[in-house]
């Protein structure tokens, strides 16, 4: 595939090299596009084995710090495609394909989170994953455009970055609205009405 890219003819090449006529490359309902899923779910299931965290990352600040080693791993896994990162992304966002494209940018966001150590099950868990697939998304779309591995890692770090800034202000917020509910209730409460 990196020879000739997310295409039929690459389908086609693939059932050859299988021992099989090039015509059944036309069981593949979805055409190249299967291709692109390939290569999405097996290099999401290989960031289980692959992926190796500094000592002493293994909670709080280490959350993070797994964070990014695991979006860096799984965009290395693209070097191999990257002169063909561009049509898989265009596949990827054709109408068809985009229930699918979506549906394993969640298990990829839900993967990193589990294998970084987040093992929490609150308010912010869809939050989390949300955040995670679009510093992913964003990356990739960064990384298609012919950018270094430095490029893409200083870009994954701002990423990082301004998702960490929002989600402590998005926490600020709540607190404070939490804590104004709280006491109007208890002020009303004062004045006799009932609550």
């Amino acid at each position: 595939m990196p020879a000739h890219g997310f295409s039929a003819h690459a389908l086609a090449l693939g059932a050859a090299d299988a021992g099989y006529i090039p015509a059944s490359a036309n069981l593949f309902p979805r055409g190249a596009f299967d291709l692109v899923m390939y290569h999405l779910v097996t290099q999401r299931l290989a960031l289980a084995e692959g992926v190796q965290f500094s000592s002493g990352a293994s909670s709080g600040g280490g959350v993070t710090a797994n964070l990014r080693s695991l979006v860096l791993a799984r965009l290395r896994a693209n070097e191999t495609i990257a002169p063909h990162l561009p049509s898989a992304l265009a596949l990827m966002s054709l109408a068809g394909n985009i229930p699918a494209s979506l549906a394993e940018l969640g298990r990829l966001s839900d993967e990193m989170w589990y294998l970084a150590g987040d093992v929490s099950v609150d308010s912010s868990w869809y939050t989390k994953r949300g955040a995670l697939a679009g510093v992913y998304a964003a990356a990739e779309v960064f990384q298609s455009g012919g950018h270094g591995e430095p490029e893409v890692a200083a870009f994954v770090d701002r990423r990082l970055d301004d998702v960490r800034r929002v989600g402590g202000a998005v926490g600020s917020v709540g607190e404070w609205v939490g804590y104004t509910g709280i006491s109007t209730v208890n002020l009303l409460r004062s004045l006799g009405v009932r609550i």
